[in-house]
């Protein structure tokens, strides 16, 4: 069966766990090497168990921990070339055995295949990723992307599970405290997903077959897991679905989860 755990999700870092009983992956390693370590521990996982690291993109909550703890456990890291090119560039693949560029038709493992889609965000070449395991089952991770293009709606497309961004309240970001300019990058086509846009794609995920969402990414001063929730949900059993008997909801802790086997 599947599994999935977000291990640390929002603004101070970001990394989840997909695998199944016997490997898996992490997406993204943006807390120090023993928070990684901890956090994997917290939830029964072994770090030799893991095939890789899959990296979104370059900025630090995602790749705060990458460099010590690939080199650690010896694992690849994977990339698109944009990504990976900065990654090389500023020293975060220094002493990391294997960089790999991810190639189009994914990267398959024992139990799972593993594929990007490009998102629209202010980075080198970001991507979100498909988790398809070797039971049938589906997964998908869409962070960091200012719209829900085209390309990402087919790569969350008929997941069975869905971690998605719902970043930002948009009357709070803007009376908040960040800077106009701050306002407009993280509300442009290059910037996140606010909890309206959130709830738009899930409610097209849910026609199409997605029952369990996790909302992810939240910012700490322009949301509250709670505001993020209430629109999700609202939407979701607005069009007719039954909370507990069409869908599953929740929200993914800064300081991460228990495990997930669907």
């Amino acid at each position: 069966m599947a599994r999935f755990a977000p291990l640390f999700s929002g603004s101070s870092g970001n990394s989840t766990f997909f695998g199944s009983a016997t490997e898996g992956i992490l997406i993204d390693a943006g807390k120090n090497a023993k928070q990684l370590t901890l956090a994997l521990d917290r939830i029964g996982v072994d770090p030799g168990s893991l095939r890789g690291v899959f990296v979104t993109h370059e900025h630090s909550d995602h790749i705060a921990g990458l460099r010590v703890f690939a080199s650690r456990y010896g694992l690849p890291v994977y990339a698109t070339r944009g990504t990976l090119n900065y990654l090389e560039k500023h020293g975060h693949l220094d002493s990391v055995g294997r960089a790999e560029l991810l190639p189009a038709e994914g990267v398959s493992f024992d139990t799972m295949k593993i594929s990007a889609f490009r998102t629209s965000h202010d980075a080198a070449e970001s991507v979100g990723y498909r988790v398809e395991f070797a039971d049938g089952r589906v997964a998908a991770l869409a962070t960091d992307t200012g719209i829900a293009t085209q390309e990402v709606l087919q790569g969350v497309r008929g997941a069975d599970l869905t971690l998605l961004e719902s970043n930002h309240d948009v009357r709070m970001l803007r009376n908040g405290p960040y800077p106009y300019h701050l306002q407009q990058r993280i509300l442009s086509r290059l910037g996140h997903l606010s909890n309206t846009d959130c709830a738009a794609v899930a409610v097209w995920l849910l026609e199409r077959g997605t029952t369990r969402f996790v909302l992810g990414h939240l910012s700490k001063q322009n949301n509250t897991p709670e505001e993020a929730r209430r629109v999700t949900l609202a939407a979701l059993t607005g069009e007719g679905g039954a909370e507990g008997e069409d869908f599953l909801l929740s929200v993914a802790s800064p300081d991460g989860g228990e495990m997930t086997v669907f």
